[in-house]
């Protein structure tokens, strides 16, 4: 870490690891960051992530329980959440770190893009949220903990 605070990435990886305390890497499909906002001292940033439900990684027969027809073609379906963070970053609270991940919704993957799209235009944003399907969630994680295991010896 330098001496002006974290990384972009650096946050971005703590918010990942956030995510996971809540779902665990393997159910996550992908994730939709949008961009943090600064107000003040209080850094604040939100993700829209779609991950499979939990007994559809432990048990097969649930899975036909979790589809839907779409279109004529099946469709898995997927639990929708919002995941948000609050950092303060100056002041006497300083480091203060807080996450809400809350389930919003069950339904297929391409709903998860459509909301992220949704709470983009709501934002009145410019840049667009970037999107990380589940194998680069996991790639980042696991950097994440060799890079602590490696500082920690």
């Amino acid at each position: 870490m330098s001496l002006q605070g974290p990384t972009a990435s650096e946050t971005r990886e703590r918010f990942l690891a956030s995510i996971a305390e809540v779902v665990p890497a393997a159910r996550i499909a992908e994730i939709h960051f949008f961009p943090p906002m600064r107000q003040g001292p209080i850094e604040s940033g939100v993700a829209v992530v779609g991950a499979e439900p939990a007994e559809s990684l432990d048990e097969p027969s649930t899975r036909a329980h979790a589809e839907s027809d779409q279109g004529g073609q099946r469709a898995s379906r997927h639990v929708v959440l919002m995941a948000r963070y609050r950092w303060t970053r100056k002041g006497p609270d300083r480091g203060k770190w807080e996450t809400e991940i809350i389930a919003e919704a069950d339904a297929p993957l391409i709903t998860v893009e459509a909301v992220a799209r949704g709470v983009h235009h709501r934002a009145h944003e410019e840049a667009e949220p970037e999107r990380m399907d589940g194998d680069q969630v996991r790639a980042i994680l696991a950097a994440a903990e060799a890079r602590q295991c490696l500082t920690a010896q």
